[in-house]
């Protein structure tokens, strides 16, 4: 079966002849060997014309966890993904531990060696490690995030100011006696007193004094014999507080206090919404604009006499509606992302509207799945969505008043993909792809703006076009 699929990927993707696929072949068959004695996930993957390849081969290490969920034979390995694969796919030489974006969104170390016939590269073999997560010291805990059991473990083995643990928290901490008294407060918390007016270091007064929620825990005696824990947030001066009051229980300590300056991300939020409001008008000038034009190109068909520049005229006024759809749908909600189904939706229902008569029965049906991409992304999909669905509509069903046009969505962790097929009577793919400015504009979208490969197949029972596209722009050198 492996071999099947190579034969059959090879045969899809690359001019690779029949011998240099037995080469890859017989490469596969050591692909395990190599995953188990290196640890690592291992892959054979062929170059495309484009700079891209694709995947033909895998194993997963079985002594240590695969990075990977599912299987990626017949995935597209983008060259601004895996650099150490197009390095070594363009040059012809090894490429050691460089940083890689994988099908499913995680990043992986990648050392590459060159497959040749020859002088020929007609492969890459690819080993992955797993890029752990290193933690320091000095990144700070966020105590308050934790279960009360455990926040109450850690504080009591917080003794005094010279406690690492105390001053790694990015919260003021503060400890209570029984007498009500406060026994130790880490440097955030002297400095947060300090900001909100006190003059004297808040060590060793009375808590009833610098206490900032009313609370009979301040004066170290328990509600009816019932002690609470109590979280609170409230606002003090220019400043906007969580604050934490733990029941410890201890003699040395009764409670403690722990105080999270919320300010900035209050602040943030309120930002946010400002922005959204902006956004949200914004978008809506541009899609009221967008479709004053429309509407002025609909005046000019109708005065248009000439066939030809009608039909022109016709494309065009498509074409922005589809881009008014995005920012439509972006007035509604504010934000820079919107649903990929409701996207489409619009668009099925623009060039319907636009090819719509009593004896044209054609059913276009949307599948799969729907989820949230950037506005960008969202933009030229929608353009892309429109000419393959002029393009059906226009030529796969001439002399018929029937047939059925599919758009399926897929979702990946990396790439996604959409496919849009009928069952049409099929073209020469090769005429269009020469004669076509759909087509071409098509193209140009897939590989410029959505930075995925475009796929079409026709014959006599249909055409299917299928492209996918990167879920978010992602900057691999920016990561570190």
């Amino acid at each position: 079966m492996e071999k099947d699929i190579i034969y059959e990927l090879c045969k899809q993707y690359t001019d690779l002849t029949d011998d240099e696929i037995g080469s890859i072949r017989i490469m596969s068959t050591v692909l395990q060997s190599l995953a188990n004695l290196e640890d690592a996930d291992a892959f054979i993957d062929c170059p495309l014309d484009n700079g891209d390849s694709v995947v033909v081969a895998e194993a997963k290490p079985s002594g240590v966890p695969s990075s990977y969920k599912n299987s990626v034979v017949g995935m597209m390995a983008k060259k601004e993904n895996e650099p150490a694969v197009a390095r070594t796919a363009r040059l012809g030489v090894p490429t050691k531990h460089m940083k890689a974006l994988t099908q499913e969104n995680t990043y992986v170390i990648q050392s590459v060696e060159p497959i040749k016939n020859g002088e020929r590269l007609i492969g890459t073999l690819i080993r992955e490690k797993r890029m752990e997560e290193q933690y320091t010291i000095g990144e700070r805990l966020q105590l308050s995030e934790q279960s009360y059991k455990t926040i109450a473990n850690v504080l009591t083995h917080m003794g005094n100011e010279n406690s690492w643990l105390a001053e790694c928290i990015e919260e003021a901490l503060i400890m209570v006696n029984q007498e009500g008294t406060v026994t130790f407060r880490n440097s955030i918390a002297k400095d947060l007193y300090h900001n909100l007016g006190y003059i004297e270091d808040v060590l060793g007064q009375s808590y009833e004094n610098i206490c900032l929620i009313k609370s009979d825990q301040g004066k170290g005696k328990p509600v009816n014999g019932n002690q609470k824990n109590i979280f609170t947030e409230i606002t003090v001066g220019k400043y906007t507080l969580s604050i934490s009051n733990i029941y410890l229980g201890r003699n040395e300590v009764e409670f403690a206090v722990i105080i999270r300056d919320m300010t900035w991300m209050r602040k943030q939020e309120k930002e946010l919404i400002l922005k959204s409001v902006a956004i949200k008008e914004m978008h809506h000038r541009i899609k009221n604009n967008l479709q004053t034009i429309a509407s002025l190109l609909r005046l000019q068909i109708r005065r248009t006499e000439n066939d030809e520049t009608k039909n022109v005229l016709k494309e065009t006024m498509d074409r922005i509606l589809s881009i008014s759809v995005t920012h439509q749908l972006l007035s509604q909600s504010g934000i820079d992302y919107v649903k990929i189904g409701d996207v489409i939706l619009n668009i099925k229902n623009n060039v319907t509207r636009y090819f719509y008569q009593p004896q044209y029965n054609i059913e276009i049906l949307l599948e799969g799945d729907d989820f949230e991409v950037e506005s960008e992304i969202a933009t030229s999909v929608a353009l892309v969505i429109n000419e393959l669905l002029q393009n059906s509509l226009k030529y796969a069903f001439t002399k018929r008043d029937n047939g059925i046009v599919r758009i399926n969505v897929t979702e990946g962790s990396l790439y996604s993909r959409i496919k849009v097929s009928d069952n049409g009577h099929g073209f020469n793919v090769e005429n269009i792809k020469q004669e076509g400015l759909g087509l071409k504009i098509v193209q140009s979208l897939v590989e410029d703006k959505l930075h995925g490969n475009l796929k079409i197949k026709s014959g006599k029972h249909g055409t299917t076009a299928t492209f996918d596209f990167l879920n978010k722009t992602i900057d691999i050198v920016s990561v570190t």
